[in-house]
């Protein structure tokens, strides 16, 4: 298991082969984020792209009246700024740290040198952006068919258990306004549900902390959102003790 403060703990790092890894790894910086800072805003050129390993970044949705929803969460399974990748020049969301933590950026131009280099590093990490680029959007249509079909109480579960799985950590330091904010709904819902959660013996709180205490009845009561999505990360991003060593084989 790569240490704390390692770039191997971001999975698409992990699953670099070796000499790849090494050839990429002047190139990235580690830097602390806070919880709230802003790491992106929509439609501002994009000069680094990010690799979470220990915070949690919310893709936000932002309307002209200030209003905000997330439309995807990305921790140590993924990365900020798959537009890079796509050719593109500037993101479309605003991303804001929910879970402080650290995070390994690389100047957006190193990624598109990478990508356009003829062979090296390129092949393996062209394969590994273009099945993460799947990934991310199925994850953001399972949410828009979440937030249509399921109820609050079950998107509330699917959130905190995919929160929980991109931290390193047992415990969520988030606020049920934060909670709020993510999902786009009025925190006394948030309130009301949480409060039903605790009394079932699902999770423990206190100010600003969340610990779950029943995994397996949290999980019973997410809607089935939040396995396909999870089956889908751990299908396509193999863990990193087992990728290290060798090219990915998709």
């Amino acid at each position: 298991m790569p240490d704390e403060y390692s770039p191997q703990r971001n999975r698409l790092i992990a699953a670099l082969p070796a000499t790849d890894y090494e050839h990429l790894l002047p190139d990235l910086e580690l830097v602390q984020m806070p919880i709230g800072a802003v790491i992106h805003d929509a439609d501002r050129p994009l000069r680094h792209v990010y690799f979470p390993t220990s915070a949690i970044v919310s893709l936000q949705c932002v309307t002209k009246d200030g209003a905000s929803a997330e439309v995807a969460g990305v921790g140590n399974e993924g990365m900020i700024g798959i537009v890079v990748f796509t050719r593109g020049i500037s993101m479309l969301y605003r991303a804001t740290v929910l879970f402080g933590g650290h995070v390994y950026r690389m100047p957006s131009r190193v990624l598109r040198h990478e990508l356009n280099r003829p062979g090296g590093t390129a092949g393996a990490l062209h394969r590994i952006l273009m099945l993460y680029t799947q990934v991310r959007i199925t994850q953001i249509a399972h949410t828009i068919a979440c937030i249509r079909h399921h109820s609050l109480e079950k998107r509330l579960c699917c959130w905190l258990l995919s929160s929980l799985d991109r931290s390193l950590s047992a415990e969520l330091i988030v606020s049920q306004e934060e909670i709020a904010g993510a999902l786009g709904v009025r925190r006394e819902g948030i309130t009301a549900i949480i409060g039903r959660l605790r009394r079932a013996g699902f999770i423990r709180t206190q100010r600003g902390h969340i610990s779950v205490l029943d995994r397996a009845g949290l999980e019973a009561q997410a809607c089935e959102c939040y396995q396909m999505m999870k089956k889908g990360f751990d299908c396509l991003l193999p863990d990193a003790t087992a990728t290290q060593a060798a090219a990915p084989r998709w």
